[in-house]
């Protein structure tokens, strides 16, 4: 009989069988739950980026041209939300039980977040638009600031369907004049309109394709005030050039961030005293700061991120009823100069008078 190894046949218990056969039934569960999705969307931390800083190739995010700017140091970080669900990324039921076992998630109804029928292109391309709007507000309103002369050229957007300029202003057109009183921004605009009763008849002057052109019609009531029903875009212009490269974010959220950033850098010395600061809002040219979504989760990812103060729209104070989480001081700001108020007083170390949110 020759050498060699025999082998033998080993039969599969009952019990062995039962766990291969209920392993196989979790994996079959698991595939089918990730495949079953719901109506909800699921926010939690995202990243922060400094906007004193640089990006990945060493790019400055903030980069200024026509004005001299000088070193800093400390933080001034710009946070984000990470935003599961809607089309093309929708929230499947093990996304959902994770985010309901999740302290730092907020679960919303999708159309709370996003506009029904939109694609994720639309999504992506609105987002897109918004940042670029956001970073040109924040320019105006650090160089107005400063005292830098700031040009702003309003454009029509958009008319309702309700408003008595239909078929008489366009898309695209530039407004120059209303009521006979040439107009060099939006503020202005809204000046002339307000200064007439609902109803009543005014002139608008518009640049279209290289020639001005005069139409009237009678405002109508917006709650008991007069408006055109039109929509405006604004677009700024100043002999100092500022650059910002934000990456791929997107959203107008950043708009208060990006403004004390470019302020900073413009000025001498630290704004920030060294430390580490982050924040949200929105920000228009004229230093007003708006609400945003998601504070909760920014104030968590800004924790997370080791800043040791955060900057929150007033109107977003309710958001944070139930605490600040984490150890970090949340400031309440309506305003640009009140950003750098809570900026100024957080460097010096004087901080038991700023107004705080939770």
């Amino acid at each position: 009989m020759t050498g060699g190894v025999g082998l033998q046949r080993q039969r599969l218990g009952c019990g062995a069988a039962m766990v291969l056969l209920a392993g196989l039934a979790g994996m079959v569960l698991a595939i089918v739950l990730s495949q079953v999705t719901l109506p909800f969307a699921v926010m939690t931390p995202g990243p922060i980026s400094n906007t004193l800083g640089e990006v990945g190739d060493g790019t400055p995010l903030i980069a200024v041209d026509g004005a001299p700017t000088f070193p800093t140091d400390g933080e001034l970080n710009f946070t984000t939300v990470r935003v599961g669900g809607g089309p093309g990324n929708e929230t499947s039921i093990v996304d959902y039980v994770s985010a309901r076992l999740s302290p730092d998630a907020t679960i919303l109804p999708l159309d709370q977040v996003f506009p029904p029928g939109v694609s994720r292109t639309e999504i992506r391309e609105e987002n897109e638009a918004e940042m670029v709007g956001s970073q040109q507000e924040a320019a105006a309103a650090a160089l107005r600031e400063l005292g830098y002369a700031v040009r702003e050229t309003v454009t029509i957007a958009g008319v309702s369907d309700e408003s008595a300029f239909v078929d008489r202003l366009e898309e695209g057109d530039v407004v120059t004049r209303v009521a006979g009183v040439a107009t060099d921004g939006a503020d202005a605009i809204r000046a002339q309109v307000a200064g007439v009763g609902v109803g009543e008849e005014i002139s608008v002057t518009v640049l279209r394709d290289g020639e001005e052109v005069t139409v009237a019609a009678p405002t109508i009531d917006a709650g008991g005030r007069p408006v055109l029903g039109i929509f405006l875009s604004r677009e700024f212009d100043s002999d100092v050039d500022v650059t910002i490269t934000a990456g791929e974010v997107g959203g107008p959220s950043a708009g208060m961030m990006f403004a004390l950033g470019i302020y900073d850098v413009l000025t001498e010395g630290s704004l920030t005293g060294g430390q580490d600061i982050a924040g949200t809002g929105t920000i228009t040219a004229d230093g007003d700061v708006g609400p945003i979504g998601g504070v909760f989760q920014k104030v968590i990812g800004a924790r997370d991120g080791g800043s040791d103060y955060f900057l929150a729209p007033r109107a977003n104070c309710d958001d944070l009823t139930d605490g600040v989480p984490g150890d970090i001081e949340v400031f309440a700001v309506e305003s640009f100069e009140e950003a750098l108020t809570v900026v100024d007083g957080i460097a010096d170390g004087e901080l038991a008078d700023l107004p705080r949110c939770g």
